[in-house]
């Protein structure tokens, strides 16, 4: 991973054109291509970024970024403040705590908990960016791509956003479409989710351990 510091202008020309005025920004080049554009602040958000597969052309003074769709991030460097690289190996992957990986592991055994139809295709199926907890099949036979979380929030709906975004240029996986299924969902997340074409699923983890609840309901 690289990270440099620099005084710098963004243009960001493709499906629309965006603009950030000179000033002090972090740039983060990872290992699988992707450059994003960092702000101290809006906690890991970039505030502006192109996703791989893209390629980074650097010239005094200019770095351009390139993707297939011929998108162009032009960034315009006045100033180097700070320039490093890490070798950050392989990364171990989110380990999940031990309600979120039960809860995983009875979806994929109930695959219909999203629908009449549904059948599994693989747990932790691997895109460039991390594992999708769950590869499905709908009853049309469109893949499903599902993010299970004990609680849903804003991160978990970006989280899948990515793998969508990677798994829809498979031709051999396109169309795909994505579940954010979670015991509580925020409702920022749930907007989100929507917002984005994400379908929200709550999920009754002790009805799925087929235990019978202890308070009564009237509806």
């Amino acid at each position: 991973m690289r990270l440099v510091i620099a005084r710098c202008q963004v243009d960001y020309v493709g499906r629309l054109t965006a603009h950030l005025p000179m000033a002090p920004r972090l740039l983060l080049v990872k290992r699988d291509g992707s450059v994003s554009i960092h702000a101290d602040d809006r906690a890991y958000k970039p505030l502006n970024w192109m996703s791989p597969p893209c390629w980074l052309t650097e010239e005094p003074g200019v770095w351009t970024v390139k993707n297939k769709a011929d998108e162009s991030l032009v960034i315009t460097i006045d100033e180097v403040l700070h320039d490093s690289s890490h070798e950050l190996g392989v990364d171990p992957g989110l380990v999940k705590d031990g309600v979120e990986a039960h809860l995983q592991e009875l979806l994929a055994a109930h695959p219909e908990t999203f629908g009449e139809g549904h059948t599994l295709v693989r747990r932790e199926y691997m895109t460039a960016v991390g594992p999708v907890d769950l590869l499905l099949r709908d009853g049309n036979g469109a893949h499903v791509a599902v993010e299970v979380k004990r609680r849903g929030e804003i991160d978990g709906v970006e989280q899948l956003t990515r793998y969508l975004e990677l798994m829809n240029r498979d031709p051999l996986l396109a169309p795909v479409h994505g579940v954010f299924a979670a015991q509580q969902i925020k409702p920022q997340a749930r907007t989100l989710a929507v917002d984005r074409g994400i379908r929200c699923v709550t999920v009754d983890y002790d009805a799925l351990r087929g235990m019978a609840r202890d308070d009564l309901l009237l509806f």
